[in-house]
């Protein structure tokens, strides 16, 4: 049986990691000192819950015992002045009788989460910087976590971090929302990194899984925060309807063996029909905004695949032409190769294989996995064997996930057959 005290840091923890960071740093100025004293107060939580219950508010609980732990921090390290004046600051607002209304303003609250979101995904920092910040301080993941997730060792995921946190200092980048000129590029950014964190989730570049369901789940939980602090922004709810409705078919996605389920073989009994409604529910309402974008036109496609009765019955010809009103908005070799698979499948491979030509003989492309996949698929449907063999070899010579790449070699074993 689980220990109802560590449950409860535990969902604390989870629930309100990045509301106590986001007005402590607020409250502090330092980025580094406000977790550290956060990660001291949710240690310090166990014990002291353990004795004396779990309190009415650990949110609460948790800011007040940060604070306080940002107090002690500044007080053994009295050598630098704007630390000491920063010390003094804290002591008269823990000083304070009354109860701290940043502990009960919404609007605070939202505003400081606001002004993380923006603060990790600052352009100045690199993207690969952006996410890994962005999961550990909004979605409370240790440092552990996001390295396991990204397959990269922990001291080299810390670096990043603990560089990242270092460019923010050292470039003095604001604690703050945006201006409003500047707030279009830089929301983009933001749903961005979160998009960036659900795809390797979904999708896993690296390993022995083909889906990452705690990075899906650590995106849509940033996505639902996104939308609850800027409600009126129509791409924010496209994305989130995006990830929900892919992430809703997660569990058809790999068999019992853990081998690779494409589209058109998946059990649509295990899909979950709460999600994928949910899904659907919020696509409606970022179309009700009618400010049309990247991610409502990708959550739109995703839904025509869902909402057929089978895979024979999918429009493609509709997803032909939304990838086009995608490629027109937002433009991209990956949009067009999606592009060309679903005319492909709506026109005939003749169709497919012409649009694909050009990134063929793309040098930037050579490289990359699912093109070779796609123009391998359009030439077995066009019958030239050979050309699909080689076509797979070539996609699973440069797939780096074990799943997908024993189910392009199961493709390419079945055109020998």
């Amino acid at each position: 049986m689980q220990d109802p005290v560590a449950a409860a840091v535990a969902r604390a923890f989870r629930d309100e990691w990045a509301t106590v960071l986001a007005t402590l740093i607020r409250q502090v100025g330092d980025f580094q000192l406000a977790e550290d004293a956060v990660q001291d107060a949710f240690a310090s939580a166990v014990s002291a819950w353990r004795r004396d219950g779990v309190p009415a508010s650990p949110g609460a609980w948790i800011t007040v015992a940060a604070r306080r732990r940002a107090i002690d921090r500044l007080r053994r390290d009295r050598s630098v002045m704007d630390r000491a004046q920063r010390l003094a600051d804290l002591v008269r607002l823990d000083a304070q009788e009354e109860e701290d209304p940043l502990l009960t303003d919404e609007s605070a609250l939202a505003d400081d989460r606001l002004r993380l979101i923006f603060t990790c995904c600052h352009p100045a920092l690199d993207v690969p910087a952006r996410v890994a910040l962005t999961l550990r301080a909004l979605g409370g993941l240790t440092t552990g976590e996001i390295a396991r997730a990204f397959l990269v060792s922990e001291p080299t995921m810390g670096k990043r971090i603990v560089r990242a946190k270092r460019k923010i200092a050292d470039a003095h980048i604001p604690y703050r929302v945006p201006d409003d000129e500047e707030l279009p590029d830089r929301v983009r950014g933001v749903l961005r990194v979160v998009y960036l964190i659900f795809n390797e989730g979904y999708a896993a570049t690296e390993g022995d899984r083909l889906v990452r369901g705690e990075l899906c789940s650590e995106a849509i939980r940033l996505g639902r925060l996104l939308c609850e602090l800027m409600p009126d922004d129509a791409e924010a709810w496209g994305l989130l309807a995006l990830m929900l409705l892919h992430d809703g078919r997660r569990a058809s996605r790999v068999d019992a063996e853990g081998r690779y389920v494409t589209l058109d073989e998946q059990d649509r009994a295990l899909w979950d029909e709460a999600q994928i409604g949910e899904g659907m529910a919020v696509l409606e309402r970022a179309t009700r905004l009618r400010r049309p974008g990247e991610y409502q036109l990708q959550a739109a496609i995703t839904a025509l695949h869902i909402q057929a009765p089978d895979a024979d019955a999918t429009d493609w010809a509709q997803i032909a032409e939304l990838y086009g009103a995608l490629a027109r908005l937002q433009p991209s070799p990956v949009v067009e190769l999606n592009r060309a698979a679903a005319v492909g499948f709506a026109h005939g491979h003749e169709a497919g294989l012409e649009l694909l030509e050009p990134l063929l003989g793309d040098p930037a492309l050579a490289s990359y996995q699912p093109l070779h996949a796609v123009h391998a698929e359009l030439l077995r449907r066009a019958d030239d064997l050979d050309g699909a063999a080689r076509a797979y070899q070539r996609a699973i010579e440069l797939s780096a996930n074990t799943v997908e790449r024993a189910e392009l070699e199961r493709r390419l074993l079945a055109l020998r057959r």
